[in-house]
């Protein structure tokens, strides 16, 4: 059977093309075509990331402010080679893996993120077809607690190989909302005490990834 290559594609949604192609190969050749609403719906959030000198601190804080909480997920994320944004299996231990495919700003500020996601059934099947196609960037393996406050996800990530981070992410319903999740993410950041010269500009696979030489 011919294997098709996923690769981005100059379109007019690309990241969704990428999850799309992606997927097609993944569950088969012979699978019936869908469209790209039933493939992936684009997302959005608004997110800030920070360095977290104590983890302990910024637990009781959470605890303090969750209005939910879920329980704690070992994570590996693999994150391929790709022309446009950013492209990761999440392997979730107990749960179905998922593809997501982003793009978002390199800043310090809190940034929206655009981004498509979808459940994974057959890992191992993704994850060779993406690496013999894409090739593999690097693997970011983490603990994560997730809270909630009101729709803003608060992570405290032990990251393998880094040290402990937070990262908010105000789930969005649609881009209308991102001034307000803004809002209340630079509320959190007051309320965590986070500094300036704690936020982080890039991602966790950008500070593991291998330098060019």
């Amino acid at each position: 059977m011919p294997r098709q290559a996923c690769v981005p594609v100059a379109a007019e949604r690309p990241v969704a093309a990428v999850v799309r192609r992606c997927v097609r190969y993944s569950i088969g050749m012979n699978a019936p075509p869908e469209s790209d609403a039933a493939i992936a719906h684009r997302r959005c959030n608004v997110e800030l990331k920070a360095q977290l000198p104590a983890l302990d601190a910024a637990r009781d804080i959470a605890r303090k402010l969750a209005t939910d909480r879920l329980p704690d997920q070992h994570q590996v994320d693999t994150y391929f080679r790709c022309h446009t944004g950013r492209l990761k299996l999440r392997e979730i231990a107990g749960a179905p893996a998922q593809l997501i495919a982003y793009q978002r700003p390199d800043t310090t500020a809190a940034k929206a993120s655009r981004y498509y996601l979808m459940d994974v059934p057959d890992a191992a099947t993704m994850l060779e077809g993406l690496t013999t196609s894409l090739g593999i960037l690097v693997r970011v393996e983490k603990r994560r607690e997730i809270y909630f406050y009101q729709n803003v996800r608060i992570h405290l990530d032990q990251v393998a190989g880094l040290g402990t981070y937070l990262e908010f992410e105000a789930v969005l319903d649609s881009d209308a909302e991102i001034e307000a999740g803004e809002k209340v993410v630079a509320w959190l950041q007051a309320q965590f005490d986070i500094q300036q010269n704690d936020l982080l500009t890039s991602s966790y696979s950008d500070m593991l990834a291998p330098r060019p030489h």
